[in-house]
C-alpha cells in the first residue's frame, strides 16, 4: 500500500483547506484509512478515520470543523478541513491500517505517507 498526501499550505485563521490521500496497491485489504497530525514538539494525533465499511470517527475537538470522507473507489481519501485555528498547523499524515487474516490468526500492518504540511496564520 502507497498513500501520497497533498493539499496543504498556507491559510489564514478561519479559512479552509482540503487536504487528499491518493492511496494505491492492495485497497481490498485496507481495514480503515485515517488522518494524523503532528506539531513541533508534540506527539502524532488521530485527527479523523473512515473504514472501508465507510463509518466515520473524529478526535472530539474538532468534530463540526473537519470532514473525512473518500472517492467510490476508495483510491482517494479527504480531509475538509474548515474554520482553521492556529492551533491546526502541523504536518498531516495519511495513514492506512491493513489487516490480513488466515486461518490461524490476523496481523495488523500500517502504512504511512510522507505527510504535508498546514501552516495557519493568525
Amino acid at each position: 500500500v502507497q498513500l501520497v498526501e497533498s493539499g496543504g499550505g498556507l491559510v489564514q485563521s478561519g479559512g479552509s483547506l482540503t487536504l487528499s490521500c491518493e492511496v494505491s496497491g492492495r485497497i481490498a485489504d485496507i481495514n480503515a484509512v485515517d488522518w494524523y497530525r503532528q506539531a513541533p514538539g508534540h506527539e502524532r494525533e488521530l485527527v479523523a478515520r473512515i473504514t472501508s465499511a465507510g463509518r466515520t470517527n473524529y478526535q472530539d475537538s474538532l468534530k463540526g470543523r473537519f470532514t473525512i470522507s473518500r472517492d467510490n473507489a476508495g483510491n482517494t481519501v479527504y480531509l475538509q478541513m474548515n474554520s482553521l485555528k492556529p492551533e491546526d498547523a502541523a504536518t498531516y499524515f495519511c495513514h492506512a491500517e491493513v489487516l490480513v487474516s488466515t486461518i490461524e490468526t490476523t496481523r495488523k500492518f500500517d502504512y504511512w505517507g510522507q505527510g504535508t504540511q498546514v501552516t495557519v496564520s493568525s
